[in-house]
């Protein structure tokens, strides 16, 4: 059986080989520890992490070299594991790291799809993140609205729909306006101008679009026309309880005079992120993404986005629990709200769920 190598046992194959060579970041001195903890960690990737970003089966972009660094400051043992074969994945299950930090969410073997935080849960090693079952729930949004209405917490109304399903007005269960994307899939993808429709002609178009770009189908909810916000949770795995980070999300107006968090103002880092400094909203915020993020099964760290409506309500609109780990909306709540720097996040996910 091949166990998988850690990546520093192969630096001559050119590209891996040309990360390590980045200074290390240094963490301050009030987050390393005087002795380095006698602990495991392994990194865990699939192959050509240069194609991360196309990868379904990867929920999380990490940089392994740099989370090495941060996290052999204070651990003694960090591994970089390339997972290539269920025989890989079957020798870390029997070195049983004390943890493994990684954003891959399933492995596909042959015809065999394989979850990776189901099997760590089966042999009982510890790992970032939430578990499958919550990772479900969150995977589709009208599941997670579903469940989110169930516990009592406030989120728009919605219905789900294909092309052809809701010809006339008369069967479109809410009024106009509504805000209409794909029921999976991240990053604000097939989210643009045309998400707001005002009649069922351009409703039914954008359904359409969706079904044929995002080859899903589509969630519409009643428009919330209010502010927007993101809320970064970390979870104390000692004591269970909850620290909430929210931030305000400021968007410019587009051609039809409306502010949407859409994909293209995400991918060219055009929003403004502000810390939350009014106290009631700050509260509300809060509290609405614990219960959201404790209603969905969350574990470890997450992230909850919340819109305000007309009224200056906030709802719940979805939630990520598998956020991103780079410089994006999670580390910028932690920044501001925590004032921790990247490698201190890095280590406080690592921390918050190490076994004593």
């Amino acid at each position: 059986m091949r166990s998988a190598q850690p990546l520093v046992q192969a630096k001559h194959n050119g590209k891996l080989a040309r990360q390590i060579t980045r200074p290390p970041i240094l963490l301050k001195s009030s987050m390393r520890s005087k002795a380095k903890r006698e602990k495991t960690i392994e990194i865990l990737i699939v192959p050509n992490p240069s194609q991360l970003p196309n990868q379904k089966n990867v929920g999380i972009t990490i940089e392994p070299e740099v989370i090495k660094d941060i996290l052999s400051q204070a651990y003694k043992t960090v591994l970089i594991t390339v997972i290539n074969t269920e025989d890989d994945l079957q020798s870390l299950i029997e070195r049983r790291p004390d943890l493994v930090f990684s954003g891959v969410k399933y492995f596909i073997f042959g015809d065999r799809e394989i979850w990776l935080n189901d099997c760590l849960d089966k042999h009982n090693i510890r790992y970032i993140g939430s578990s499958c079952q919550a990772l479900y729930k969150e995977h589709d949004k009208s599941i997670a609205k579903t469940i989110v209405k169930n516990a009592g917490l406030a989120t728009a109304d919605f219905f789900i729909s294909s092309p052809g399903e809701h010809p006339t007005l008369a069967s479109v269960p809410l009024a106009f306006p509504l805000f209409i994307k794909p029921v999976k899939g991240g990053d604000s993808i097939g989210v643009d101008a045309r998400s707001i429709a005002n009649d069922i002609d351009a409703m039914n178009a954008k359904i359409t679009e969706i079904h044929q770009l995002q080859k899903t189908t589509a969630l519409l909810e009643t428009f919330l026309s209010g502010k927007e916000y993101s809320v970064g949770i970390f979870e104390d795995n000692t004591t269970g309880e909850l620290i909430a980070m929210p931030i305000e999300i400021v968007v410019n107006e587009n051609e039809n005079g409306q502010r949407i968090l859409d994909f293209t103002t995400k991918k060219n880092d055009e929003e403004t992120v502000c810390k939350v400094t009014n106290r009631k909203i700050h509260r509300q915020l809060s509290d609405l993404a614990k219960a959201t993020f404790t209603a969905l099964g969350g574990k470890s760290f997450g992230r909850i986005d919340i819109k305000m409506n007309g009224n200056n309500t906030p709802h719940f609109i979805e939630a990520n629990l598998m956020p991103g780990l780079k410089k994006g909306y999670f580390y910028r709540a932690c920044s501001l709200n925590l004032g921790l720097s990247y490698a201190q996040m890095i280590m406080k996910i690592a921390h918050n769920r190490m076994s004593p």
